[in-house]
C-alpha cells in the first residue's frame, strides 16, 4: 500500500470514524480523529445557526489545523501510515455552507493563510450516501444536537463537498456508501482494502460495495 496519509471525507453519518477506526488496525496506522465534541459552541449551534456559525467554524479550524500540524510533524518510527477521518478543507466547505457572506470572505482569508502550511493527503477517500441513509445513522448514534438536523442541511453539506472534488481533481476514492456496514459486513471493508493496494491518478475513482 503505498498511500502514507489517507485522508476519509463525507458527509455527518456518512460512516467516517468507524471506517478510518477500522483501516488504522488493519494497517496498524496512526489515526487522527476529529475531536467534535470538544467543540463548545457545536451543540448551541444546532440551537441558533446564524448567531454561532461564526465561531463554532473558528474553533473547528483552529483544532484542526494544531491537530494536524503537531501530529504530521512527528514521526513515528512504528507506523508510517496515518489514517484521519477529516480533511482540512472542510472548514472551507463548511463554512461555506454555515457562514453569511460577509463572514465567509473574512474566514477565507484567515483559511487561505492557514491552509498552506497543512500537509495535504495521499489519497481522499469520500463516503457518499443518500440523506435518508445519513439519518438513519444520525438516529442510531444518538447525539442529542443532531437529532434535528433537517434533511436541506446535509444535502447542502453533500453538494458542497461533491462540487469541490469534481472542481479540483482530488485523487479521490469516491465509495457508494448508500449500504455500508463497514461493522457489520467484512466484505464492505474487504473490497476498500484490496482498492487500496492501486495506484490512483488525479481525479476522482469509484467503488461500489457488494
Amino acid at each position: 500500500m503505498n498511500y502514507h496519509f489517507i485522508t476519509i471525507e463525507g458527509n455527518i453519518g456518512a460512516g467516517k470514524t468507524t471506517l478510518a477506526h477500522l483501516l488504522a488496525k488493519h494497517y496498524n496506522a496512526r489515526l487522527v480523529l476529529e475531536a467534535f465534541a470538544d467543540n463548545p459552541f457545536l451543540a448551541k449551534f444546532y440551537e441558533n445557526p446564524q448567531q454561532m456559525a461564526f465561531p463554532l467554524e473558528l474553533f473547528f479550524m483552529a483544532e484542526r489545523y494544531k491537530q494536524l500540524k503537531d501530529l504530521l510533524s512527528q514521526k513515528d518510527l512504528f507506523q508510517n501510515i496515518t489514517i484521519s477521518d477529516y480533511l482540512f478543507t472542510k472548514c472551507l466547505l463548511f463554512a461555506k455552507v454555515n457562514l453569511q457572506d460577509d463572514e465567509f470572505r473574512l474566514y477565507q482569508r484567515l483559511y487561505d493563510i492557514i491552509h498552506q502550511q497543512v500537509v495535504q493527503p495521499d489519497l481522499l477517500i469520500y463516503l457518499h450516501a443518500p440523506v435518508q441513509k445519513l439519518q438513519e445513522n444520525i438516529r442510531k448514534r444518538k447525539r442529542a444536537y443532531e437529532q434535528n438536523i433537517s434533511n436541506e442541511y446535509l444535502f447542502n453539506i453533500q453538494e458542497t463537498y461533491t462540487q469541490y472534488i469534481r472542481q479540483h481533481h482530488v485523487k479521490t476514492l469516491f465509495i457508494d456508501a448508500s449500504n455500508a456496514d463497514f461493522l457489520g459486513n467484512e466484505k464492505h471493508l474487504k473490497v476498500i482494502i484490496e482498492a487500496l493496494e492501486h495506484d490512483y491518478g488525479d481525479g476522482q475513482h469509484y467503488l461500489s460495495l457488494p
